[in-house]
């Protein structure tokens, strides 16, 4: 069995502990493989380590929006974006995914014996058939672990989220073995030319989960609201680039906020609230991730939970500035109000730079990330938030992925965070990039596009550019086989 130490300094606590210590142990939960019987429930499941991967190579916005010839501002400001990842045809999911896998098993010292079960999320499909689990697997060939369950889970942004939900039920079931579960979330996200390219990047997160973990989820409150729309989708199966109608997609998603956020709040006071009929408010969360399309609408979001607590107390003298947009209720009219929508990103901007700013780091400087954007948040959090600012803290979470599919959920932080923060490394890693110009982002996403579905291919990127430990695709046999090589 693999010395976990790294993961936690403690082995001796017990599976069923209520609180886990600020120092919580992975190697505890591990040591019960091969020991859990029927009767047994684990507690405090929730994330033992997070892994973050992000392409080597960016471009400016603030260079992106002369060169496109649009107003200065118009990405910088108007999205909140400053930096965007950028792909050649090096890498696609498959490499990102075995790259963040093999990084967070070296950084931590896990073995793979001690994985159980294993997901993925995304809608980067390069592969109508085989699902990039599969692709994973090799790293698990030496371990001779073959035993885990798990498969590619698929709808737009929300994959990754489904995978931990997944994850986190599987631990919690009777078909649960004691050992942990890992969940990636990865993306490339590119669009055609247009006002939605600058809204592209690329990234990927992995997930360890298990019981007695430092960060815990909330149990019995995860809001979920799933419909029919088409905001966003791809149907262009030769094509990585989406069909999207923008406007309709924040309004769709906003609209989601809403429908999450109301119902979380009767759920969360309801079980945890000594007075369920006081509904939790925003106020009483600490922190709160997003996933990020692009930094401004979070922006908007964040206004939109203090929009909600109004709603439901519009008399209170805390809202008397805004309280003459109570009118508009949840009507249709107040999702298109630029008035409102100004007064509470104005209203909520003193808390927006405390509870959410810190999560938003990696988004404004890598980009949408699809399934990989609200872990990639959650990440950011993490590893800049030290441990007198986040220990017994709560973090709000939402998850959207049109089409639609969101949940609003929340995560407990009841254990040391530092591992987090020493190994995560975001802002250290971001300043070590690369800076491309926008005619080469051009040029690379023109590559992209014009040999994404031969065979018998050999990539032409260049490889002295990745950062140490990445993976990347090699050939592309005439069979359609993909195989790579690492960094």
């Amino acid at each position: 069995m693999s010395n976990l130490s790294s993961l936690s300094s403690s082995l001796s606590e017990p599976i069923h502990s209520s609180t886990p210590s600020s120092s919580s142990s992975i190697a505890a939960s591990n040591n019960m493989v091969g020991s859990i019987s029927n009767t047994t429930f684990p507690a405090n499941v929730g994330i033992h380590a997070l892994e973050f991967y992000f392409p080597s190579k960016y471009v400016d916005q603030a260079e992106l929006e002369q060169f496109d010839g649009v107003s200065a501002g118009k990405y910088t400001i108007g999205l909140g974006q400053t930096k965007m990842a950028v792909c050649d045809d090096r890498e696609d999911v498959n490499s990102i995914s075995l790259t963040v896998v093999q990084n967070l098993v070296e950084k931590h010292n896990i073995s793979y014996k001690d994985i159980g079960y294993l997901e993925v999320g995304t809608e980067s499909i390069i592969d109508k058939s085989k699902s990039v689990k599969t692709v994973l697997m090799s790293l698990f060939e030496e371990s001779g672990n073959y035993d885990v369950e798990g498969i590619d889970t698929k709808n737009a942004c929300y994959g990754g989220t489904a995978g931990v939900f997944n994850a986190v039920n599987w631990i919690e079931s009777s078909s649960w073995d004691g050992r942990l579960a890992l969940v990636v979330a990865a993306d490339i996200a590119s669009y055609a030319e247009g006002p939605a390219r600058p809204t592209g990047g690329a990234g990927a997160v992995a997930v360890l989960i298990g019981p007695n973990a430092p960060i815990v989820f909330d149990q019995g409150v995860r809001a979920t609201h799933m419909n029919h729309l088409w905001d966003f989708y791809k149907p262009e199966l030769a094509s990585e680039y989406p069909t999207v109608d923008g406007h309709f997609s924040n309004t769709c998603y906003i609209r989601s906020v809403d429908a999450c956020y109301s119902l979380f709040t009767k759920k969360f006071s309801k079980r945890h609230s000594p007075n369920p009929d006081q509904l939790i408010k925003n106020e009483d969360l600490d922190f709160v991730a997003f996933h990020a399309p692009n930094c401004k609408l979070v922006q908007k979001a964040y206004g939109r939970l203090a929009y909600n607590d109004m709603l439901q107390d519009p008399e209170n003298e805390m809202y008397a500035s805004v309280k003459e947009y109570a009118k508009f209720g949840h009507s249709e009219e107040s999702y298109y109000d630029k008035n409102l929508e100004r007064a509470m990103m104005q209203f909520t901007k003193a808390e927006y730079q405390k509870k959410v700013i810190p999560s938003i780091y990696a988004a404004t400087n890598v980009g949408n990330m699809y399934t990989a954007s609200v872990w990639g948040c959650l990440s950011s959090l993490l590893s800049a938030t030290p441990d007198e600012n986040i220990l017994n803290k709560r973090i709000g979470v939402f998850s959207y992925g049109s089409g639609s599919a969101a949940t609003f959920f929340s995560l407990k932080v009841v254990g040391s965070t530092e591992k987090f923060r020493e190994t995560l490394d975001i802002k250290a890693r971001l300043d070590n990039r690369v800076k491309v110009t926008p005619q080469i982002f051009a040029e690379l996403l023109k590559l992209r596009e014009e040999t994404a579905l031969l065979k018998d291919y050999n990539p032409i990127g260049d490889i002295s550019t990745l950062a140490k430990g990445t993976y990347y695709l090699q050939r592309i046999d005439e069979k359609f086989r993909r195989t790579y090589g690492r960094a």
